[in-house]
């Protein structure tokens, strides 16, 4: 990928038609090349290779919450890992990779020199190394970590194991009755009443002995197919306490998402210009834009009829 790319680049410069595009070309061929760009490149690299798995876990429709759990220790695990341990390793692979490709590689252990912003940022007996080491290298992962500690922290991952009582690979080996009755408890206080939760012990009896048991329930792998399975079967209706407490775990990666999506969306819609924005129109307009897709499919000619429908149905003033 790298060399493609700098071959393009190079055919852009050799190509170019006038002076402005070929200094362009020319500067992003510098800082292609360049040992910092390497650096973070590779860098990036490693850590979306440790973060992959649980990315790909987390992105997936299957709803597989036992393996997400235990992923997401994992990978904390091989960050902390690569933090402690990775620095050597990490250095040797760019250096090779420098080589390969003819990028200069600077003295590691002369001091570092500001070469942007004001002389006072300066910081004495710093050498080339510590930068990277400190400024990137641990700045990045400690990053990475941060952002993991803040969406999965102890209540988060509490409810993961908890959630993962649910799953039919561990209601095989043991039954958690205990754990689900705590997560109703401790998550769901408000979707069951005292008088489910007291109830919810007792269809969790019976659905240990009745349904766990069952031939077809031991080939369910995952959360998603044990609600499907449910249906098919009529079983929620029989179990309609631990149908809905399935469906609350199976809706909490729809919201999470929902609301990241609805941030993401504020910062582009309400800008500067539309500061002053009516807090109705901007949840009308929010709307819009996160469901754009589905907005999309809308044709002008159907909206305008809607709403000469609803003039239709006003009731006129007398």
């Amino acid at each position: 990928m790298f060399t493609p790319t700098l071959e393009v680049v190079q055919n852009i410069i050799d190509d170019a038609i006038d002076g402005e595009h070929q200094a362009e070309a020319e500067s992003a061929y510098d800082s292609l090349t360049s040992f910092e760009f390497v650096f973070i490149w590779n860098l990036e690299k490693e850590t979306m290779e440790i973060t992959n798995k649980l990315c790909q876990a987390l992105q997936s429709q299957s709803q597989d919450i036992l393996n997400a759990m235990h992923l997401v220790s994992s990978t904390k695990a091989l960050i902390q890992k690569f933090r402690d341990d990775g620095w050597d390793d990490l250095l040797t692979t760019l250096i090779s990779f420098c080589e390969k490709h003819s990028i200069d590689v600077p003295d590691m252990n002369a001091r570092y020199v500001v070469r942007r912003g004001r002389a006072r940022n300066q910081q004495d007996n710093i050498t080339i190394e510590h930068h990277y080491r400190v400024n990137y290298f641990y700045a990045a992962i400690d990053s990475q970590l941060q952002e993991l500690n803040y969406w999965f922290n102890e209540d988060a991952m509490e409810l993961l194991r908890l959630s993962s009582a649910l799953e039919p690979r561990e209601a095989l080996k043991s039954f958690r009755s205990s754990d689900l009755c705590l997560l109703v408890k401790n998550f769901y206080p408000q979707d069951f009443t005292d008088y489910d939760k007291q109830a919810l012990e007792k269809e969790l009896y019976h659905f240990e002995h009745n349904v766990v048991q069952d031939p077809e329930f031991k080939k369910l792998k995952s959360l998603s197919e044990l609600c499907q399975w449910l249906v098919r079967t009529r079983n929620s209706e029989h179990y309609k306490l631990f149908y809905r407490l399935v469906t609350l775990v199976l809706t909490l990666p729809v919201s999470t998402t929902t609301t990241e999506r609805a941030f993401s969306a504020m910062k582009v819609v309400k800008t500067n210009l539309r500061s002053k924005m009516e807090n109705d129109f901007l949840t009308n307009f929010l709307m819009l834009y996160i469901e754009k897709d589905i907005a999309s499919t809308f044709s002008l000619d159907s909206i305008v009829d809607d709403f000469e429908d609803l003039k239709e149905r006003q009731v006129p003033f007398s």
